[in-house]
């Protein structure tokens, strides 16, 4: 993490690591500043600090975030991200990916990164959905 993300702050505490940094996901889009946290054999946790997080007005919630506010960047059950990957060339480019597609919905009102909604309608088995997508 120290070498691709600088100027991240790394803080060790209790088994688990925490980096705080700002991600910035394209010239000309918000600066957010980040907290990611991470405790071995579990999923990382991101949560946007700063600016908050707003939704757009039209009763409609922010889309793919878990109910405690933090991001929801892959789906878990298909090992998208499993913890022999490394955070810093993951979580941190997909965080700075949904802050992108999250300023395109602020927008548009449409969300562009596609995935499934945590918290959603019941998810069918990943054979189902894979065939569902072939037709």
């Amino acid at each position: 993490m120290a070498k691709l993300y600088p100027s991240f702050l790394t803080r060790w505490e209790r088994g688990q690591a925490t980096w705080t940094g700002t991600i910035t996901p394209l010239s000309g889009c918000e600066s957010y500043l980040v907290r990611i946290g991470y405790r071995l054999q579990e999923a990382p946790r991101v949560v946007v600090l700063s600016p908050p997080l707003t939704d757009r007005g039209d009763g409609e919630r922010i889309p793919h975030r878990f109910s405690d506010g933090s991001l929801c960047l892959y789906f878990p059950r298909y090992g998208e991200w499993t913890p022999s990957n490394f955070i810093a060339d993951t979580i941190v480019p997909w965080a700075s990916l949904w802050l992108y597609y999250y300023e395109v919905w602020l927008a548009t009102g449409a969300w562009h990164g596609g995935g499934l909604h945590p918290g959603s309608v019941k998810v069918p088995a990943r054979e189902r959905l894979d065939k569902a997508y072939e037709t």
